[in-house]
């Protein structure tokens, strides 16, 4: 697979990364046999950018690319997220207290089996603490050496201008898809005029763009698609009807819907890499395949004209109440 750069400090991975959320959380009970040897097989593959956070179990999912990469750490650039305050197991609110920043980087370095972090980011902006601080705590911890470079997750325009001004940073992760397309008025100019990649969580639309969603309520209540106002009711059948176009070029082209949908992402610019989640080497090996697909200009319009508008929010107002928009 060919290779990116995220940020001006020269991070280079894998052209589109593997979110690993849904190995051990959100999307309901999964085999860690197979989660292990789909992530042996990104690495066969030239996929080498790994995505976690310590809340995704919490904590058991470092603790699987912990064990999956013993003994190949060297191969796998791993990215990980702190910034959710999480009590006897359950997420209870947003944390990034610079006096226990190096208590919760500490615990992923042990559940991940390594003594650094390629790729570190705030998951979510903690109102409470101006960005300054804690930027100031994850530059101290480059110096150490424990951490290579930063990110921040879900953050606007005036905190990420805010944090970049303390300490370069390296990329932005939030949701981007031909399903969710806010980040196109003000963030992305932004990141490019700053020099920050993209990284796209969710780029499949939770399998909506990939032809495999169900309606919210035939998920069990906690599954994470239980509750996204995008699959539930009218919403879902709006929905499905305007993502058939991509399920029609996907036809024309012999490709399946959710290589058409991350071409588009992927096409959006050498700055943007893409990390679909999947927990099967079936689903992996197709994804990846999508990195060397190429859509005309006509197809890229016809994909965005038909998913211009898309019903129902992005999340519940619970949800989006972390997001710094």
């Amino acid at each position: 697979m060919k290779q990116r750069t995220l940020g001006s400090q020269g991070l280079v991975v894998s052209a589109q990364g593997l979110g690993c959320m849904g190995m051990t959380h959100a999307y309901g009970p999964s085999d860690q046999k197979e989660a292990i040897a789909t992530l042996h097989r990104a690495l066969e593959l030239g996929v080498n950018f790994f995505d976690t956070a310590e809340v995704y179990g919490p904590y058991n999912n470092e603790e699987l690319l912990g064990n999956a990469f013993a003994g190949r750490r060297s191969e796998a650039i791993i990215a990980t997220k702190f910034g959710f305050d999480i009590r006897d197991g359950a997420t209870v609110g947003v944390t990034s207290d610079p006096a226990q920043i190096r208590v919760h980087v500490e615990g992923s370095l042990r559940r991940l089996g390594t003594d650094y972090i390629d790729l570190l980011y705030q998951h979510r902006i903690d109102p409470k603490v101006p960005i300054e601080d804690v930027v100031g705590v994850m530059s101290d911890l480059v110096r150490e050496g424990k951490v290579r470079y930063l990110g921040l997750s879900e953050a606007g325009v005036a905190n990420i201008r805010r944090a970049h001004a303390v300490h370069p940073i390296s990329a932005l992760q939030s949701e981007y898809s031909l399903w969710e397309r806010n980040l196109e008025a003000d963030i992305i100019p932004v990141l490019r005029e700053l020099g920050i990649g993209l990284v796209p969580f969710s780029p499949l639309g939770r399998g909506f763009l990939a032809g495999t969603a169900k309606r919210a309520e035939e998920y069990p209540p906690d599954d994470f698609r239980h509750q996204d106002p995008r699959m539930q009711g009218a919403n879902f059948d709006a929905n499905m009807q305007a993502a058939q176009t991509v399920r029609d070029l996907a036809a024309l082209r012999g490709l399946a819907p959710g290589q058409v949908a991350l071409a588009w992402v992927m096409q959006q610019g050498e700055d943007i890499v893409p990390i679909p989640g999947t927990r099967r080497r079936a689903n992996l090996e197709q994804n990846a395949a999508a990195a060397d697909i190429v859509l005309s200009a006509t197809e890229m319009a016809t994909l965005e004209r038909a998913l211009q508008q898309v019903a129902g929010p992005r999340y519940s107002k619970e949800r989006m109440a972390s997001v710094d928009r």
